[in-house]
């Protein structure tokens, strides 16, 4: 799938590209670099601390995440896959860019450990059990085709039933 990087814009479920497993990505091109370079602008413009490529139209296994927040702090993960999940896990409430006004109650595992290819195409693994590995998680999800929404409980689904109804009517 060819991208032109400066049309991505953040797309709103219920877009269908949100729904499908993310294809991997070949190779590491001048195409993959400027399509996560408009990812990493649109991750700061919304503000949020990750990003996938489905939420920008793009069915690749690809994600950005900057979890702290600071300048330089941008990690870039291209076919990413899980080593390691922790067996304790906590809640904490997510939000998603392409869910606006909608918040959820998630529980995950503490810990991961995770490899992925960087923009250089070498590998790298990470490790957290921290905001790091929740983040992580969330995006990898979108490549799965996962939503916060499809982790919803029942006081969740009461809670935002207007948001969500409201992004689903248009």
């Amino acid at each position: 799938m060819e991208a032109d990087p400066q049309s991505l814009e953040i797309v709103i479920h219920p877009h269908e590209v949100l729904r499908q497993q993310a294809e991997p990505v070949a190779a590491v091109t001048d195409e993959v670099r400027g399509v996560a370079g408009r990812m990493i602008e649109l991750m700061h413009e919304a503000p949020g601390v990750g990003l996938a490529a489905p939420q920008v139209g793009l069915s690749w296994r690809l994600f950005v995440v900057n979890a702290t927040g600071e300048p330089g702090d941008d990690v870039v993960f291209i076919n990413p896959r899980f080593i390691e999940l922790g067996r304790d896990q906590d809640v904490y409430d997510e939000g998603c860019l392409s869910l606006p006004e909608i918040t959820v109650n998630v529980r995950r595992p503490t810990r991961a450990v995770i490899e992925a290819q960087g923009l250089d195409g070498e590998v790298f693994r990470l490790e957290s059990d921290e905001f790091p590995a929740r983040v992580w998680q969330h995006e990898y999800d979108h490549l799965d085709g996962v939503l916060i929404i499809d982790k919803m409980s029942p006081t969740d689904r009461i809670a935002n039933r207007v948001a969500l109804k409201a992004l689903e009517e248009g």
